[in-house]
């Protein structure tokens, strides 16, 4: 039978299915679907939207939609199915690995902590439930799915998409509009654009997991200046605090923060800190007694608050769905940016807790969120937003701090709309040729989700990057609008001269064709921020009617420069096959062009402008040489904006920017070039400008003037030209054939046993787990029993070398294999093992003696391990004892270890995820 509003019901009322029903929103061609009146009235507000009230509010219009959701509601679950065109091509899921167009693919919007995620990982660090689909006409459409619940997006089927989650929750659809741009613009004003970031955080960052001391920051920021590597922001990860407790410093190894910060400025840098949610539980930690009496933590279902294991070792954690815990975050770090922090980076936010296998806080926690954001609900509602409210109090304390300097917050997890307050990263990535090839695919995907400024770790997180792999993806990296170098623990430094000479010219190279590009990039992120255009994104943008376009990955659009980057080891930007969009792409470089560089083209009809290639953004002047490059397009035009303020601060809210329309006309052999027009009331810096027309194939006429002016170049005759090219061509050839290639080392010296894993980890869902944790027991006790009946302990308090008893190796052998059988019958046991982090008081220890070195198996006690200096090699460490309890890990890595370096703090560390594969190979 059919309901009044078309809805077919079965006969014991517990499936409804049918058209869902609509109303138009927000402005023309925007679409709210509910299943019914009832689900519309009882749905909560949205959290992604920038104003949840516009979600909720019809609009007069006579437009009706294109295309009706369908619907069906079962077992307390809505499943939304949308039907496209044969041909549509579908992107966006927000972040996810494996391919760019998304047909085939299924994700579950569910932040997780994935290191060592792999093409076919189905929950990252952050939940977008949004689809971008572009139909075979090259006209685009976007559908939201408007819940913070885990949701399945499920792309199976061919030109079908379908969404997953617990009911109710209202869909939101975005066109169909003239071009996937438009439907990006928007979902952004629905969701919200981009903060505007400030100028430096454009530049390149470095970091690594972890800078020991504060004379190590300053040794890298020196090293940066006397190699003239361009480098704007160093990075202190969690090693900088006391014990792993946010806001606070360590005493001995950062002990004035303040003069560090300060001495960073005087050499041109910024300085980003990291501050995670999880809170040490511990009384006399002043966070902690704050909180406490402000009872601001995530309880238990019981009323406590809930205790997890972090980095500090047990913490609580603040309910960011409450104002009141936001306004006590944002006062702390109020009074964090007064140590001199220029920017704050959030980490481990999911939230992700240790040693238990879902890898976060039990979903029947309790949070007693406001009542604009859904109020007192369980974790399972406000998991996949927990990252974005983090952050926002991040946002908000930074401007409490200063009003007059843009925030600048990095974010690891997120939702639809943390793009108001923080840039992201794509997380833990792996050292391999296959996540330099993904990196760029994921930076799309965020783009296209809303979040435009993002990046991944260059280079690879995990593993130890090759010289080619890290020269490679710096130099498509640097054309990120995210671009930051990092690496974990225990890994070579990934920093430009890690890898020898050649390498660290490409990247030297790489990062001054970013500076040199970064009035283009300033430029696309203000009408980002102010209009909701992308900055980064697919080749096919350009022409989406083409549908050879829609599945190239190794290359993408920053505004209307094409940047088409080598990420295969053996093939060279040389050997590329170039497919061009429809149109004029003109080729350029800046005498640079290298087989290890991405290969660039600039869109008839475009001028882009182009600074100088300084070492830092604070080096720029208002009165620098401008120049703009200009392609004329078939018709002899060409258009092109700049815009530029004091780089911070939000004086260009009030009218102090200047925004330059440039353009140019050819007319009977002679280029005009002039302003067009120009918005705001600064006033134009007195500069010169240099005029570069690319003629094709690298050739191009220049004049000089003064910026403001109108400038002229004469165009040779037809044969000139040509010979011009001509002789371009052979020169950009020569210059690719006599370029001194990065050398193709598949291994580069450093610290041992670093490999990342081959096995992507996936989310396990509490409701599977029940088995798995009766068979992890298991293990455990076969573990206690190889200790207690095949070893012998010798060493000292808190740190035991074992060794084989005489005449037990039947027994030890005995036990691996029934250890090794659980295992392979189990894929989820080993979740139960994926970290472990304690701390260990080293007592002077005598790191050197051969009893470590002749140990088969060594049981620690340990924390922050990457903290030593000195490698010991060739042991077999794979118990792990803490706080009486077994944990596994798979290290058959050196110790890294000093004995200089011991203090009573002295902390080691270990945080790898172990696949079945892992264990397995290391019982055999």
């Amino acid at each position: 039978m059919a309901n009044s509003e078309g809805q077919s019901v079965t006969g014991s009322s517990n499936v409804r299915s049918g058209n869902m029903i609509f109303e138009p929103i927000l402005d023309d061609g925007v679409f709210r679907f509910d299943c019914s009146v009832n689900d519309r009235d009882a749905a909560y507000p949205s959290i992604s939207f920038v104003n949840s009230r516009d979600r909720d509010t019809t609009i007069s219009t006579h437009k009706v939609p294109l295309y009706t959701p369908t619907y069906e509601c079962r077992l307390k679950q809505q499943v939304v199915k949308l039907e496209l065109p044969v041909g549509s091509s579908l992107y966006g899921t927000g972040e996810v690995s494996g391919q760019l167009e998304r047909t085939g693919q299924r994700v579950f919007t569910w932040n997780t902590d994935a290191w060592g995620y792999g093409p076919g990982t189905t929950s990252l660090y952050q939940s977008h439930p949004w689809v971008l689909a572009v139909l075979p006409n090259g006209e685009a459409l976007g559908i939201l799915a408007d819940t913070t619940r885990r949701c399945e997006i499920d792309l199976r089927k061919d030109s079908t998409i379908q969404f997953d989650a617990p009911s109710s929750y209202p869909v939101i659809t975005f066109g169909p509009f003239a071009s996937p741009t438009a439907v990006v613009i928007s979902l952004s004003k629905a969701i919200g654009t981009v903060f505007m970031p400030p100028k430096w955080s454009l530049g390149y960052h470095q970091c690594y997991s972890s800078y020991l001391s504060d004379q190590r920051v300053l040794e890298v920021a020196k090293t940066f200046r006397k190699k003239c590597i361009p480098c704007d922001v160093i990075w202190m990860d969690i090693d900088y605090m006391d014990g792993f407790r946010c806001f606070t410093f360590d005493k001995e190894r950062f002990q004035d923060p303040t003069s560090l910060v300060k001495d960073l400025h005087y050499s041109g840098f910024k300085a980003v800190w990291m501050l995670d949610p999880g809170i040490k539980q511990e009384e006399g930690y002043f966070v902690y007694d704050s909180g406490s009496k402000n009872d601001v933590w995530v309880q238990k279902a019981d009323g406590t608050p809930y205790v997890g294991e972090v980095w500090p070792g047990p913490c609580v954690f603040p309910d960011y769905t409450q104002s009141k815990v936001r306004a006590w975050w944002a006062n702390l770090v109020k009074d964090f940016i007064s140590k001199g922090v220029d920017g704050i980076w959030n980490d481990m936010n999911e939230p992700a807790i240790f040693k238990v296998v879902t890898k976060t806080m039990p979903e029947s926690n309790v949070h007693r969120g406001d009542g604009e954001l859904g109020g007192c609900q369980n974790h399972s509602f406000y998991h996949n937003v927990y990252g974005l409210l983090m952050a926002r109090s991040t946002y908000e304390g930074m401007k409490l701090a200063n009003e007059k300097k843009r925030p600048f917050v990095l974010t690891r997890a997120g939702f639809s709309g943390s793009q108001r307050y923080a840039a992201t990263w794509t997380g833990d990535n792996l050292s391999t040729w296959e996540h330099l090839h993904m990196s760029i695919s994921m930076v799309l995907q965020l783009g296209l989700s809303g979040q435009p400024l993002s990046g991944p770790d260059i280079g690879g997180f995990a593993g130890n990057a090759t010289p080619r792999l890290f020269g490679r993806w710096m130099g498509v990296g640097s054309l990120f609008p995210f671009c930051r170098g990092h690496s974990e623990a225990c890994t070579t430094d990934h920093v430009p001269w890690s890898f020898g000479e050649e390498c660290e010219e490409i990247c030297r190279l790489a990062l001054k064709r970013r500076y040199r590009l970064i009035p283009l990039i300033y430029t696309l992120f203000y009408f980002s921020h102010t209009r909701g255009t992308p900055v980064a994104t697919p080749t096919f943008f350009a022409d989406p009617k083409n549908p050879s376009l829609r599945k190239l990955e190794n290359s993408f659009l920053l505004g209307p420069v094409l940047v088409y980057a080598s990420t295969l080891r053996g093939q060279g930007s040389d050997k590329l096959e170039i497919t061009l969009p429809e149109g004029i792409w003109l080729n350029f470089d800046f005498n640079d062009a290298h087989p290890d560089l991405p290969a660039l083209y600039l869109k008839g009809g475009s001028i882009i402008p182009v600074g100088l290639p300084l070492q830092h953004v604070g080096e720029a002047n208002p009165s620098d040489d401008l120049t703009l490059l200009v392609a004329l397009d078939e018709y002899g035009k060409a258009e092109g904006v700049l815009f530029e303020d004091d780089g911070d601060g939000y004086e260009f809210t009030k009218g102090n920017y200047l925004l330059t329309h440039y353009v140019a006309e050819l007319k009977s052999s002679v280029v005009t070039v002039s302003v067009h027009k120009t918005e705001g009331s600064w006033e134009r810096p007195n500069r010169r400008l240099h005029i570069q027309l690319l003629l094709g194939g690298g050739a191009m006429l220049d004049t000089w003037g003064n910026d403001g002016e109108v400038l002229q170049l004469v165009l040779p005759s037809d044969e000139e030209v040509l010979k011009l090219v001509t002789t371009s061509e052979k020169q950009y050839k020569d210059r690719l054939e006599n370029a001194i290639p990065i050398p193709d080392v598949e291994e580069v010296s450093g610290p041992k046993g670093t490999e990342p894993l081959r096995t992507p980890i996936e989310h396990q869902s509490e409701r599977y787990l029940s088995l798995s944790v009766v068979h992890t027991r298991i293990m455990c006790w076969l573990l206690y029993a190889q200790i207690w009946y095949c070893t012998a302990f010798i060493g000292a308090t808190n740190c035991t070398i074992i060794r084989r008893a005489k005449g037990s190796a039947f027994l030890v052998r005995l036990i691996l294999i029934l250890t090794q059988m659980m295992v392979k019958q189990h894929d989820v046991v080993s979740e139960h093992f994926y970290t472990f982090r304690t701390t260990l008081k080293m007592d002077k220890m005598d790191w050197n003696c051969e009893q470590w070195r002749d140990a088969d198996i060594l049981v620690l006690n340990t924390g922050h391990w990457w903290n030593y200096e000195k490698t010991i090699r060739g042991l077999r460490p794979w118990v792990i004892l803490q706080d009486g309890r077994l944990v596994l890990a798979k290290w058959v890595a050196s110790i890294v270890a000093s004995a200089t370096h011991g203090n009573s703090r002295g902390t080691c560390g270990f945080s790898h995820r172990h696949s079945k594969e892992n264990i397995e190979s290391f019982f055999v």
